[in-house]
């Protein structure tokens, strides 16, 4: 048997994150969604994405294979059905394909003589970026409860004060001293070796990853995740932060989601509401217009490998693409594309990819880690996109 977790439609909605990954390997919890299905499944998985991806991300194929739809997370209830499929079965939940099962012949074939499965059920689908911000409370509840059911959590230092104790888990390796850590709106999850110093006041629901930090007096208002190895201080409310990314100082970020390998430069600040309180609009990268939110409270997208100076202030529903490094006085313009290279005071011009690429090398460099030959070509060919649709002006 193969599990095979595809990109939907969603993956057009859910730029720029999805540019350098299938949608199932966004965070939104504690767990990115692949992370959510092999630990209920018990099984690893592969991917049917974009070509472009693919050779970073395989797809396995099998004598018998599920495919599952990488924009819904699982639940326990969504995982039995999608076990009990039989061959030419696909399983649908409020007109949302959730998996199918095929054979590899059928798969190639295209064959579509299927057996429809409806299951109703509550459960988390990504549609659009600002999803990731809204249903990460209800997310962090999920894998909370999947991650620590059954386990005892590491003890913490009398120095601490804890508000609802028995709603927080630390992983092994994990060090919190001098923090107030209030679970009672929702739980505390603190992954291995991470660190929350001295003075941070953290509100649950909050998750942190492996190795991550929360820096000295940081506030966390809650509905907030920091994933692996993040170092974040100043102040956040709901946020989600997908991994290796810098917010190291003071400055107040809102409703927001930001890539891997980011920096916020000192006092960052996003504004998440309007003074009129009116609907957000947020720009939508594929259909190239502001669209709709139904969100009063909508901050910053920040994707992958960008950079911005400090003091640096975005307004209400901004969208920052791939690999840009933004500085200047002023707000920004609600849009900036990938590559971009300046800000509004100076104006944007193209970050050229061999400096791009440089950038993003150092960064990882200091984690000890070394950009891929897939990575690289990735954003060789998002590079090329931006030119071909002459985002920069």
């Amino acid at each position: 048997m193969s599990y095979i977790l595809f990109d939907d439609v969603a993956r057009k909605s859910l730029k720029p994150f999805t540019y350098i990954r299938p949608v199932c390997d966004i965070r939104i919890g504690i767990l990115t969604i692949r992370e959510k299905w092999e630990k209920y499944l018990g099984e690893t998985t592969s991917t049917l994405t974009e070509e472009y991806l693919s050779n970073k991300y395989p797809i396995i194929f099998a004598d018998s294979m599920t495919l599952i739809n990488g924009s819904v997370c699982p639940t326990p209830k969504l995982v039995e059905a999608v076990n009990n499929l039989s061959v030419n079965q696909v399983l649908v939940c409020n007109d949302n394909i959730i998996a199918m099962s095929k054979t590899r012949e059928d798969f190639i074939s295209e064959g579509d003589d299927i057996e429809k499965i409806e299951i109703e059920e509550d459960f988390i689908k990504l549609n659009n970026v600002w999803d990731i911000y809204v249903y990460n409370d209800k997310a962090i509840r999920e894998d909370f409860e999947l991650l620590t059911k059954g386990r005892t959590s590491q003890p913490l230092s009398s120095t601490n004060r804890l508000i609802n104790p028995e709603n927080i888990f630390v992983e092994e390796g994990a060090s919190v001293e001098c923090a107030c850590l209030n679970a009672k709106n929702g739980p505390i999850y603190i992954g291995k070796n991470a660190e929350i110093m001295e003075g941070a006041v953290v509100r649950g629901p909050f998750a942190m990853g492996e190795h991550a930090v929360l820096k000295l007096n940081a506030k966390i208002y809650g509905a907030t995740t920091l994933g692996p190895y993040a170092k974040v201080g100043g102040e956040l409310d709901s946020v989600v932060i997908f991994g290796y990314s810098n917010k190291a100082h003071d400055g107040f970020i809102g409703h927001s989601v930001i890539g891997e390998w980011c920096n916020l430069g000192a006092d960052t600040n996003a504004s998440n509401l309007k003074n009129t309180y009116d609907e957000v609009r947020l720009y939508d990268i594929e259909k190239n217009t502001f669209v709709p939110t139904g969100q009063v409270f909508c901050g910053t997208i920040f994707g992958d490998h960008s950079k911005c100076g400090i003091n640096v202030m975005f307004n209400t529903g901004t969208v920052v693409g791939i690999s840009s490094n933004i500085y200047g006085a002023g707000y920004q313009r609600n849009f900036i594309p990938s590559f971009a290279w300046g800000g509004t005071n100076v104006g944007l011009k193209l970050y050229e990819l061999d400096k791009a690429m440089e950038v993003s090398e150092r960064m990882m460099q200091r984690r000890g880690l070394v950009m891929s030959d897939e990575d690289k070509k990735i954003l060789q060919h998002i590079f090329n996109q931006t030119l071909k649709n002459k985002k920069l002006r």
